[in-house]
């Protein structure tokens, strides 16, 4: 079905927004719309495997039934990403590969392992040419992004929340282009998440827990204000990784973040909610999340670890609340359903 808005905002903005879905039957639609990359993960994959069970499996047949574990779950999502992925090299060509990619996920349950993760991200890297590897934004994924990086990988930071997390992901990658232009190779390119509803689902549930005033109103602005504040930063360091605002809860997240160079994951679930938004049609990335709304977010000590630059150190991104959750989810309800699969 087509998408005006959506279409408006890849056509007419300097915005790229990318699928949020595994499931390779609604790609033409996306492309048709305007997408130009895919955004997966564990939970995706899943989704996308027991959802369309007789799709799959005769695209999963030559996987050894010998294979279990870790090994038949990579191997499913190799099978499965590698199928989206041709669906977008032709943009990846014609972009030269500024867009065109599809996300590949390390084994979340590594998260502070960087050495299992670099080596997994090599492997994920040679499945096609437009693979962006998912790397957690933790101490050890920042390590495996920057390697990855000077070795010409593309990277995806993800389980990413907050404005220390996406700075750190930028710095960390500049430091990663140096060393390739010093090794004479072309560094990586970087997507820097922030998954900005679900900052907003955390501070939620910290709200309701301290019984704290901040109204829901408020609540639903605090991942727009977060990135808001990296995408301003990022512009004042200069850092060439591309925001990426992804785990959208409505339209208003799309829409207050229209006109930024960004590349937006948006689900299927937001981008029919799109369909809605009334014209006028215009760019909001410019305009602030209102003072006031700030200075009550503010009155939570989480947000004020998520939303000040200085607000938490890298060996504490792994600690951090919708971190925990998120880790968990990929691991439980994405990547070890993954494995139990009957092919």
């Amino acid at each position: 079905m087509s998408n005006d808005y959506l279409k408006w905002l890849s056509g007419s903005t300097v915005s790229n927004w990318w699928h949020d879905s595994a499931d390779l039957i609604t790609m033409d639609e996306a492309i048709a719309n305007g997408a130009t990359g895919v955004t997966t993960n564990p939970l995706l994959v899943k989704r996308s495997l027991y959802g369309f069970p007789d799709f799959w499996r005769p695209l999963l047949s030559d996987i050894p039934a010998s294979w279990t574990g870790a090994q038949k779950a990579e191997e499913i999502i190799r099978h499965i990403t590698v199928e989206i992925a041709k669906k977008f090299e032709p943009i990846y060509h014609a972009t030269k590969g500024e867009q065109g990619y599809v996300c590949a996920q390390v084994n979340p349950v590594f998260a502070g392992d960087c050495d299992i993760m670099l080596t997994m991200a090599r492997r994920l890297h040679d499945w096609a040419p437009n693979i962006a590897v998912k790397l957690p934004v933790t101490a050890a994924g920042l390590d495996a992004l920057e390697e990855c990086i000077s070795e010409g990988i593309t990277v995806t930071a993800t389980a990413s929340f907050t404005v220390p997390q996406a700075l750190s992901a930028g710095k960390r990658h500049m430091a990663g282009l140096a060393r390739a232009k010093q090794k004479g190779i072309e560094g990586g390119r970087c997507f820097a998440v922030i998954m900005v509803g679900r900052l907003d689902d955390y501070l939620r549930d910290v709200a309701h827990d301290q019984r704290s005033a901040v109204p829901e109103s408020d609540i639903i602005q605090a991942g727009t204000a977060a990135i808001k504040r990296a995408y301003r930063i990022f512009g004042e360091e200069g850092y060439h990784a591309v925001l990426m605002p992804a785990g959208m809860r409505g339209a208003y997240h799309t829409t207050a973040l229209a006109g930024a160079p960004m590349s937006m994951s948006i689900a299927p679930n937001i981008q029919k909610m799109l369909r809605e938004t009334p014209q006028p049609w215009s760019e909001h990335i410019e305009e602030d999340v209102p003072k006031d709304v700030i200075d009550r977010l503010m009155t939570l000590s989480e947000f004020v670890r998520a939303y000040e630059p200085e607000g938490m150190k890298p060996t504490d991104f792994i600690t951090y609340g919708a971190s925990q959750k998120t880790l968990s989810q990929f691991v439980e309800a994405g990547w070890h359903p993954i494995e139990e699969f009957k092919i």
